[in-house]
């Protein structure tokens, strides 16, 4: 009974903590409740119509886009070795002092994990899991861009973060698509995205798509960059201009 007690007791305060802050990083859940980080992710899991977890960090259910088709936890899991080799071949477009933009998704988290220790690296980011795996390397600064929040892609839109890029100089930029077609491009599932992608296009001096290649041959609702835009496209096989016939049939 003393366990079921505590257990509800800690709901009710996880439960007001994010009526407050709408989202709330796992370690700081934890500190709150005063129990171990596994002991939140259990609870989190144990009622999910109450909670949903998002890259690290903890948002109420509700505020969760329930019609969206796309869900940021169950795409990590997906061809998840093939999102880090295609990240692996990306990577060796990474070059000391740069600044370089890392695209929101599942896809463009692993290429955090390369960035060379010993290179001085400014990151440009929009999403919450892209910038938690920023903040555990040293080497990086890092430059969020802020706005309104969404959970279902943990990142963020608005007209502050597009001012925000066009006071910095980007490099290179990694751009990730949830679908490579070849006569409607690059597309994404949420619309939100897009004017951050575009903008960032615009104005970065190489850009590149990475994708695995379950998403060749894919149409999705938010068109935001023609194909040719791209230096080339990035998979888990490598670097290469994609043909017409290759994103036919993928």
């Amino acid at each position: 009974m003393e366990m079921a007690n505590r257990k509800t007791t800690r709901i009710v305060a996880l439960t007001n903590a994010l009526s407050a802050r709408r989202v709330l990083h796992l370690k700081d859940a934890a500190a709150l409740l005063g129990v171990s980080e596994m002991t939140v992710r259990r609870d989190v899991a144990n009622n999910p119509a109450l909670f949903g977890y998002l890259g690290g960090h903890i948002v109420p259910a509700a505020d969760i886009e329930a019609e969206a088709p796309y869900d940021l936890a169950r795409e990590a899991d997906s061809h998840a070795a093939a999102k880090r080799e295609a990240c692996v071949h990306a990577a060796r477009h990474i070059r000391p002092d740069e600044t370089i933009f890392i695209d929101c998704g599942t896809t463009l988290e692993y290429l955090v994990d390369l960035i060379p220790e010993n290179y001085s690296i400014t990151a440009v980011c929009y999403s919450l899991n892209v910038a938690n795996r920023l903040t555990r390397r040293p080497n990086v600064r890092i430059v969020m861009l802020g706005g309104v929040y969404h959970p279902s892609s943990a990142s963020f839109s608005g007209n502050s973060g597009l001012e925000t890029l066009n006071h910095l100089g980007i490099n290179v930029a990694f751009l990730s698509a949830a679908g490579v077609d070849p006569d409607r491009g690059a597309t994404c599932v949420h619309f939100h995205e897009v004017p951050v992608k575009q903008k960032v296009i615009s104005l970065a001096r190489e850009n590149y798509l990475v994708v695995d290649k379950s998403k060749i041959g894919r149409l999705k609702p938010a068109f935001f960059a023609p194909l040719t835009t791209f230096r080339s496209v990035i998979t888990e096989d490598g670097e290469a201009a994609l043909s017409v016939h290759e994103a036919r049939t993928g």
